[in-house]
């Protein structure tokens, strides 16, 4: 037990304050990530309209990440974070007021998977859309700001280590603990977990706030020169598009993600209907993240140094498309809990492996702007995957057959998956990655 105390001690105390603000913020996703899209299948049924909350909610990954990299690396990324916490937790609490305001309007929870025809409630939608939008905007900004921020509070060789308990606990969280919570909020009182999500941020932004003072001067903040948001954004983005490896990292992970929005952009639908799933089913599904991706946070490490880097990104690669093929296949939500947590292993992995490669080799007055160079490429794609995937449901729901417009997006994340293996396998070398690192 000393033991194991005193490994931990070694990140530092900065460090768990972090790691303290990181797990109760992504608890309250959790638990939004349970009533945001119960909700929005209670305002309207339309698989287009909901697929837009997506796309508004990631719209700013493809319009404001190059600005918001230059922002990160001239001002304190601390501070950032916690003017971006206090944003979210204003909106979220903006959100919780008009839901009280117009709970009695809104179908019972219970009855809303059986529900095929609703009429769309546009005072509850307009609001869901414009504070998905801004709610974009701000987690653009923090998160890009957190990634670039972790190097300033642990040490280089401790990154793969202090990432790895990073996602472990986000996935505890977000996906074990916040479902479950969020389906027991909504069962109390629908407006509830909207209040208990608001309050999460502004517990975290008090927690960065107490380590911004003692955070080591690996960040670049420029006060008082004019910002050339031109100039800077080019400089970024010539770094890293001169890059061999993170070039194509960029582009391959931004295909990733558009397949896996096409699938995710109407998934309470294909829960719901498909599925069949109740609140607290819905709930239980939610979970599932939670099991793969602590163990992903806890294996990652050790998968990467046995299989090698390559390989190990080749395996989530593989994955994802057989995963889609057979959860497009089946109906039964037990099936989908346990490929869920397979899937979010391997994403996990990917994730250990990608992000610490960026934090450790991209020079630290670049490392913003860098770093949102990459996630445009590799975010900016989940607004169109969002947006193709509910067109695809609504167009071939024209044609009369529902069932199968809900299963369409999976077949065609698997066809789409298969080929993004066969474009990537040789280009994500073990190699190649360990040159990067300056290991060979």
């Amino acid at each position: 037990m000393r033991r194991k105390e005193k490994k931990s001690a070694k990140l530092g105390k900065n460090y768990w304050r972090l790691f303290s603000a990181h797990a109760i913020s992504n608890l309250g996703d959790g638990v939004a990530a349970i009533a945001y899209p119960w909700l929005a299948s209670a305002v309207t049924r339309s698989p287009f309209l909901i697929a837009l909350v997506a796309v508004a909610s990631r719209l700013p990954w493809l319009i404001f990440t190059l600005p918001a990299g230059v922002i990160t690396d001239r001002f304190n990324r601390g501070k950032i974070i916690v003017a971006m916490d206090i944003a979210r937790g204003g909106l979220a609490l903006l959100v919780a007021i008009v839901v009280t305001l117009e709970a009695k309007s809104l179908p019972e929870l219970d009855e809303v998977a059986s529900l095929t025809a609703l009429e769309t409630n546009w005072t509850l939608y307009i609001v869901l859309i414009v504070t998905a939008l801004l709610f974009g905007f701000a987690e653009v900004l923090r998160d890009n700001s957190a990634q670039t921020l972790l190097p300033s509070v642990v040490e280089k060789e401790k990154l793969e280590s202090a990432n790895g308990k990073l996602w472990s606990v986000e996935y505890v969280t977000s996906s074990f603990v916040g479902p479950p919570l969020g389906s027991f909020l909504l069962g109390v009182a629908i407006f509830l977990p909207f209040y208990f999500d608001s309050a999460t941020f502004f517990i975290s932004a008090a927690l960065v706030a107490t380590l911004i003072p003692s955070l080591r001067r690996v960040d670049t903040e420029k006060k008082g020169e004019e910002i050339n948001l031109r100039a800077e954004i080019k400089e970024g983005f010539t770094w890293l598009w001169s890059h061999d490896l993170l070039r194509p990292m960029a582009l391959i992970l931004g295909t990733l993600n558009a397949i896996g929005a096409l699938t995710a952009a109407v998934f309470i639908l294909f829960a719901q209907e498909i599925l069949e799933t109740s609140l607290l089913v819905f709930a239980i599904l939610g979970t599932a993240g939670a099991v793969g991706g602590s163990l992903g946070g806890i294996l990652g490490p050790k998968i990467s140094k046995k299989l090698g880097s390559g390989p190990s990104l080749y395996l989530t690669l593989l994955s994802g498309p057989i995963i889609s093929l057979i959860i497009g296949l089946s109906s039964s939500w037990q099936l989908f809990y346990l490929l869920t947590a397979i899937s979010t292993v391997f994403a996990v992995l990917w994730n250990v492996i990608t992000v610490s490669l960026r934090q450790s080799i991209i020079p630290s007055q670049l490392l913003g702007r860098v770093n949102s160079v990459y996630r445009f490429f590799g975010w900016g794609s989940i607004p169109i995957g969002s947006l193709l995937g509910g067109v695809l449901v609504d167009l071939i729901e024209l044609a009369g057959d529902r069932e199968i417009a809900l299963r369409s997006p999976y077949f065609l994340a698997a066809l789409l998956g298969f080929g993004l293996l066969i474009f990537a396998a040789p280009r994500l070398t073990t190699a190649k990655i360990e040159a990067a690192r300056g290991l060979i």
